[in-house]
């Protein structure tokens, strides 16, 4: 794939490392954080069956900075888990630094019952 952006290429290279090294199953799925400029997107994947079980965004919650966004999207996700019956998953971070909002959303994951 070409990118314009060298940035944009560059994650995608280290995705894709990342990808050849995990993958998600219907007992213990992916849990697959993107992040934009604006928001944030989690999703619970079964990559055995290419199904997306659960997922959380802040495109609807308006209040509160980029960071606190961050942390409800950890725990929805965390939340709809439970509801699903999952309690372990595996992190992949998508090629982004694990650092900041990416930290912050599976902090909150792990502190409210997901174990990965």
């Amino acid at each position: 794939m070409k990118y314009k952006n060298v940035k944009t290429e560059k994650r995608m290279r280290i995705k894709k490392k990342i990808r050849t090294r995990i993958s998600g199953t219907n007992e213990i799925p992916r849990l697959s954080v993107f992040r934009s400029n604006q928001c944030i997107y989690a999703q619970l994947i079964d990559d055995t069956s290419g199904k997306t079980l659960a997922a959380a965004s802040d495109a609807k919650l308006a209040s509160g900075s980029k960071a606190e966004r961050a942390l409800k999207v950890g725990a929805m996700i965390a939340e709809k888990a439970k509801e699903a019956k999952i309690t372990k998953a595996v992190f992949d971070r998508n090629g982004f630094k694990y650092t900041g909002r990416i930290k912050s959303l599976a902090d909150e994951a792990r502190k409210s019952g997901l174990q990965f």
